[in-house]
């Protein structure tokens, strides 16, 4: 489905307020306080208030939100390249927690795409087709929203390794929550285990962090968990979280 609240955002000062309000609350919490930090989420934000979700070990955040907020808005970036498991795993979450999931789209089709841009934009210049069938997207659906939910966690790279549980996100004007931050990706599993919550099964078969198809392979043992993310580039992020 796609979202078409008629919500109205509070202006930009109030939500900057709000994020340094909870940046303070949790400036000291570990992750005993994922679920702490959602449930003040849901009060401060409730409809206004959305989790972006790739389909791996981001589900459990997924899980820690519809706690907090039984039919939040789940954003699905549906590029049109994803593994047949991540789709299955989408599928599987819309049927066994109390969510609303939201497939957001790109403009064009793949087949689309490739007539305007040249077939398999992603192996020449996998920067634009990031930008085009993720970043776009996702920016134009979270316009509708006061505040977003991530499954961005410290250990994953060098970029993310400063991130708060509660923060400014100063590229969309609203509020970043990442309630997960401070998480290992063994307490991902462990918190999926315990909790029955459906996570992509490639992350038991040697990808660790999944993206498109075409610009993801597995990971070997002790290489960073991002290696298999367009492997032999310098791009590490396909720009959601810059």
């Amino acid at each position: 489905m796609t979202a078409t609240s008629t919500r109205t955002r509070r202006s930009e000062e109030e939500l900057r307020a709000l994020a340094a309000e909870g940046a303070a609350l949790f400036a000291d919490a570990g992750s005993e306080a994922a679920g702490d930090v959602l449930a003040w989420a849901a009060r401060t934000f409730g409809d206004s208030l959305a989790v972006a979700c790739s389909m791996a070990g981001d589900t459990v955040v997924v899980d820690l939100a519809a706690t907090a907020l039984p039919g939040v808005d789940v954003l699905f970036l549906d590029t049109g390249y994803h593994f047949a498991e991540t789709l299955g795993t989408r599928a599987a979450l819309e049927v066994s927690l109390d969510v609303t999931v939201v497939d957001v789209r790109p403009d064009q089709s793949v087949a689309e795409q490739d007539a305007t841009h040249g077939k398999d934009l992603f192996a020449r210049d996998p920067g634009q087709c990031c930008q085009l069938r993720k970043v776009v997207p996702l920016d134009r659906e979270l316009a509708g929203y006061e505040a977003w939910v991530t499954g961005v966690r410290r250990e994953d790279n060098a970029l993310r390794a400063n991130a708060q549980l509660v923060e400014w996100d100063a590229r969309h004007g609203m509020v970043k929550i990442n309630p997960v931050a401070p998480w290992t990706f063994d307490e991902l599993l462990e918190h999926a285990q315990r909790r029955n919550v459906p996570v992509n099964p490639l992350l038991a078969d040697g990808y660790p962090s999944i993206g498109c198809r075409p610009c993801t392979r597995r990971v070997a043992p002790g290489e960073d968990p991002r290696a298999g993310r367009w492997a032999g580039l310098s791009k590490t992020e396909c720009g959601i979280h810059l």
